[in-house]
């Protein structure tokens, strides 16, 4: 006789695989939390960039607030406060684009991290970063100084936080790095990540009530899994085994602003699997960032979604700058491109494994982009007129702007690390390869996330416990809760 577990247990993964597809049966959207107009997010950011240059003009000619204005509307936001140290949690007022709504640990109480150690992923040491980032309640994240945090294993962040660098010169390194998975709300602010490296196979702590097996990491600098309103700011990466960032099933409402980006190949994926449906609603703001020594390609790389590249300084790549599969929406504003001197890398765009006559119809978009060394950007669909579908009436701040904008791109108060001497954190490359190959990784989709099954349907064990079944009243909870979910967010329009 087949048990109520295994039944209940069935019926609940079914509407949890089809959770989306009925939510988007009613609103048209494949993600719950996408912004149904992303033009008019787009347009609220070059507002915000206009009024920001429009003061600094001001200030230019009052001498008034003119050392800390540059017309960065993220650092104006919060700079100009002389205050700004007993006033941390000001910044996450100050985030634009698709992840304008992050508020991190706002309201929450400080947590000050005086141990750089991490020796216990599923007990960690209070006063360790490990400790802060799975409390259950919001926490504003700060450091009690200078410190270098050399993770044994991948760094689970719970809902609601911010981690603060500000003050101080952080380093996160090591094994993992930072993974963000079905949270929401987190912001990442001025803290380098660099030589990440895979490493796993072990139980991590996610949540004061729940520890998890974690199969072996991509090696990631930061990896955003099915998670939204996600700000990192003012961040330096460098040197990973994979991703600087990836941003993949089904993530949105996200900006990555202000950051330094070298020595890498892959920078950042967005997007899991061309096949990956719900990807069509990521929405991913890229601003006065620094694309710089020592990178490759994928600057972004999109899967689906709408991506919104707006006044960043692209200085170095190999292969290209902006690529895509599967019919993304691109909307390039305001960036300076200086191309190799490779006379065949001279393009800014590339089309993924895709022939030309499909992807002439995809909404790829140039606007007030300054093309330097040859650079060029090929537009299509509705880019290439001027005529741009719900397109801003207010043009975005021409490239000439970009020094200005981008001038304290990576984390502040420190000098930019671009060195090769950071590679590998000491560790040689057949060193790493060797560690790779003595464990077994997980099956993983083309350019996707590793382990997908796993990751998703792996044990949660309970606090103390490494395995843990549920009851069947638990399953049933959790059934009856899915339910309501989806009837409360949609019963207007039955």
């Amino acid at each position: 006789m087949i048990s109520l577990t295994f039944i209940l247990s069935f019926f609940f993964f079914l509407i949890l695989s089809f959770s989306s597809l009925i939510t988007s049966t009613f609103n048209n959207q494949t993600l719950s939390h996408q912004h149904p107009f992303p033009e008019s997010v787009v347009q609220q950011v070059n507002r915000r960039i206009n009024e920001s240059i429009s003061r600094r003009q001001i200030s230019d000619t009052t001498v008034i607030n003119y050392q800390c204005l540059t017309g960065n509307p993220i650092d104006d936001c919060w700079r100009c406060d002389p205050n700004w140290v007993d006033n941390r949690q000001q910044l996450a007022d100050c985030a634009i684009g698709f992840g304008h709504g992050a508020v991190g640990g706002k309201g929450g109480r400080y947590y000050l991290v005086s141990d750089p150690s991490d020796y216990d992923t599923v007990n960690p040491t209070p006063g360790t970063l490990r400790h802060a980032v799975i409390q259950d309640e919001p926490l504003w994240i700060t450091f009690a100084g200078d410190m270098i945090i050399r993770l044994k294993h991948e760094l689970m962040i719970n809902n609601y936080k911010t981690i603060d660098g500000r003050g101080a010169n952080v380093h996160v390194t090591g094994g993992g790095c930072i993974t963000l998975q079905y949270v929401t709300n987190v912001i990442i602010h001025n803290i380098h990540v660099y030589n990440c490296i895979p490493s796993g196979n072990s139980n991590i702590r996610q949540s004061t009530t729940q520890v998890g097996w974690r199969g072996m990491s991509d090696g990631d600098g930061i990896s955003i899994y099915s998670s939204r309103n996600i700000w990192i700011d003012h961040c330096a990466l460098s040197h990973c085994t994979d991703g600087l960032i990836d941003a993949i099933m089904g993530s949105t409402a996200i900006t990555i602003s202000n950051s330094y980006f070298t020595h890498h190949d892959k920078v950042m994926l967005l997007g899991h699997d061309d096949r990956y449906v719900p990807d069509v609603g990521m929405q991913v703001t890229i601003a006065f960032n620094h694309f710089g020594e020592g990178l490759v390609q994928r600057m972004p790389r999109c899967r689906r979604g709408y991506i919104h590249v707006v006044n960043n300084d692209f200085t170095e790549w190999q292969m290209y700058a902006i690529g895509g599969s599967a019919n993304p929406t691109i909307n390039s504003q305001g960036n300076r491109f200086t191309a190799p001197e490779d006379p065949n890398a001279k393009e800014v765009t590339k089309r993924v494994d895709v022939d030309e006559r499909d992807w002439t119809e995809w909404n790829w978009r140039t606007e007030g982009d300054e093309m330097v060394n040859g650079a060029y950007f090929v537009p299509s669909g509705d880019g290439i007129s001027n005529q741009y579908a719900l397109a801003s009436s207010m043009e975005p701040k021409s490239a000439f702007l970009i020094e200005q904008l981008t001038m304290n791109a990576g984390v502040i108060g420190v000098p930019r690390d671009t060195t090769v001497a950071m590679s590998f954190g000491g560790r040689t490359r057949t060193t790493i390869a060797a560690n790779r190959s003595s464990s077994v990784r997980p099956s993983r989709s083309k350019d996707g996330d590793g382990g997908f099954l796993e990751k998703v349907f792996g044990s949660v064990a309970s606090a103390g416990s490494s395995t843990s079944s549920p009851s069947s009243s638990t399953i049933t909870i959790l059934f009856s809760l899915l339910i309501l979910y989806i009837i409360t967010n949609n019963i207007g329009l039955l």
